[in-house]
């Protein structure tokens, strides 16, 4: 079998299973497999693919079409120009949530104490770091599991940040310039509607945000501001219909200058506000 047929097969695979980027996951994987890029397929597209890889391939095809995310199989994700290792253990980042970053980015200043809540993979904290070295970076999350994955980020993109495990503030000390979550955020109700990559592979507790999907912002709004230094910020991620509701609640918990930012698609992602 050569490199093409090995694609033309996968492709196959992939799009009986009903995934939906069929032809792009069968690359990746590929790619993965043989540790190729397009430059050498094009070149060597006749070359006769090992029977190893080739059986490595297909199990690996098998997975996918399980819908176990493709991101899982390759233990990889990009975030914000990154690569960012991931498993079961954490969301895997998406391109929605560099707004959270980008947001933190343009109100960060040098120096800066900042913390973030449901690090997970530690993909918001880590990149921010990246961009503003000059920041105290730390990040907590309940998982065990998520924060031995956002140490190993930590290193691979050789930065420091300080990790707690704590559930939201339980085990945490001192006060930050800034806090920033992106929470568990979707209804119970919604949790069975979701592809299922998500809602049989991604980690529920990172999922979850309970019957109406602000249970979170709820408690972390109860105690953040007891963390907050004055005029400190506090930006959390949302769903796209949760803007308004999530707004009244910080202006409720006493922050100002708050604000809804839409994402490029024009929805409702990001809620920042500033300590009075």
């Amino acid at each position: 079998m050569t490199l093409e047929q090995a694609l033309i097969a996968g492709k196959e695979v992939l799009e009986r299973a009903g995934i939906a980027e069929f032809a792009l996951d069968a690359w990746y994987l590929l790619e993965y497999v043989v540790e190729i890029d397009r430059s050498y397929y094009y070149l060597h597209y006749q070359e006769e693919l090992a029977e190893d890889l080739r059986q490595e391939y297909e199990v690996l095809l098998k997975k996918r079409a399980e819908r176990v995310p493709l991101q899982y199989i390759t233990g990889e994700q990009e975030f914000m120009g990154l690569p960012f290792k991931v498993n079961s253990n954490v969301l895997i980042p998406r391109q929605d949530t560099e707004l959270l970053v980008e947001t933190a980015r343009g109100l960060v200043q040098p120096g800066m104490r900042v913390l973030d809540l449901c690090t997970g993979s530690g993909c918001v904290i880590i990149s921010l770091k990246h961009f503003v070295p000059e920041i105290e970076a730390w990040g907590s999350d309940i998982s065990k599991q998520a924060l031995l994955v956002a140490k190993e980020n930590a290193k691979a993109n050789d930065l420091s940040v300080e990790w707690v495990r704590s559930d939201l503030f339980l085990n945490l000390t001192g006060s930050f310039d800034m806090i920033l979550s992106n929470p568990p955020y979707i209804p119970t109700g919604e949790l069975q509607g979701l592809m299922p990559e998500v809602r049989d592979f991604e980690p529920r507790e990172a999922l979850d945000g309970h019957m109406d999907g602000l249970e979170f912002y709820r408690k972390i709004l109860e105690k953040a501001g007891a963390f907050l230094n004055p005029r400190g910020y506090l930006i959390f991620e949302i769903g796209y219909n949760q803007g308004e509701a999530v707004s009244a609640m910080m202006k409720a918990a006493g922050f100002g200058q708050v604000r809804v930012i839409r994402d490029l698609s024009g929805l409702n992602r990001v809620v920042c506000g500033r300590k009075e």
